[in-house]
C-alpha cells in the first residue's frame, strides 16, 4: 500500500490526521447543528482520541479502512476542517469521499479546493476509477459542491442509513476518472 503524504494548493495544507488535531477537530465537528448531517458528531474530546487512535488508518489505499486528511489554512496555520478517504474493501477502483468544514469557513471555496486537490491525487497517482460521495438529501450545499466538481447522482436510497438516532435517505453522487477535468485544478 502507501504512506499517507501531505499536499498543498494555494490556500490549505492537507496533512494526515495526527492526535495533537482533536482539539482542533472536537471544535467544529461536535456542533450538532451544523453537521446535522454528518454521520459522525463526537459527544467529547474522547471520541475524537478513539477516532484518531482507532478508525483512522495509518496507510494510504488499503482496502477497507479511511485515511483522513485535516486542512490546514496556511495564512492562519490552524485547522478549518477534514477529508475523509474510504479505501473501498470490495473494490480497490473505488473510492467513497467526504469533506466537513468549520463553519467559519463555509462557502469560502475551502472545500472544493481542497477536494479538487484529493480527486487528481486520487484518479492521477493512485489510478482509481471512480470516486463515490454519499450525501444527505438535505444537504443542499454538499450536493451543490459536489455537482460543480462534475460529480453527478447515481442513485437516492430511501432510509437506508441509521445516523444520529433516525432513519435518513442517501444520494449517492459519483465521478468516472474519464469524466475529471483536469482544468478544475
Amino acid at each position: 500500500m502507501g504512506t499517507l503524504l501531505q499536499f498543498e494548493t494555494k490556500r490549505l495544507l492537507l496533512r494526515p490526521i495526527e492526535k495533537s488535531d482533536a482539539e482542533a477537530v472536537f471544535h467544529y465537528r461536535s456542533d450538532a447543528r451544523v453537521n446535522r448531517y454528518q454521520g459522525w458528531i463526537p459527544a467529547s474530546i474522547s471520541d475524537v482520541h478513539y477516532f484518531i487512535n482507532y478508525k483512522v488508518s495509518r496507510e494510504m489505499n488499503l482496502p477497507g479502512t479511511w485515511v483522513q486528511f485535516v486542512l490546514i489554512h496556511k495564512d492562519q496555520n490552524q485547522i478549518i476542517g477534514d477529508i475523509g478517504i474510504h479505501f473501498l474493501s470490495a473494490d480497490t477502483f473505488q473510492v467513497e469521499m467526504g469533506c466537513t468544514l468549520d463553519q467559519l469557513y463555509h462557502g469560502k471555496g475551502y472545500a472544493s479546493e481542497a477536494l479538487k486537490q484529493m480527486i487528481h491525487y486520487l484518479f492521477h497517482v493512485l489510478d482509481k476509477r471512480r470516486i463515490i460521495a454519499s450525501i444527505d438529501p438535505g444537504n443542499e450545499s454538499s450536493i451543490q459542491l459536489f455537482e460543480r466538481l462534475g460529480f453527478r447522482k447515481e442513485a437516492h436510497f430511501r432510509e437506508s442509513i441509521y445516523q444520529n438516532g433516525q432513519w435518513a435517505d442517501d444520494l449517492v453522487y459519483a465521478i468516472l476518472k474519464s469524466e475529471w477535468k483536469n482544468e478544475f485544478l
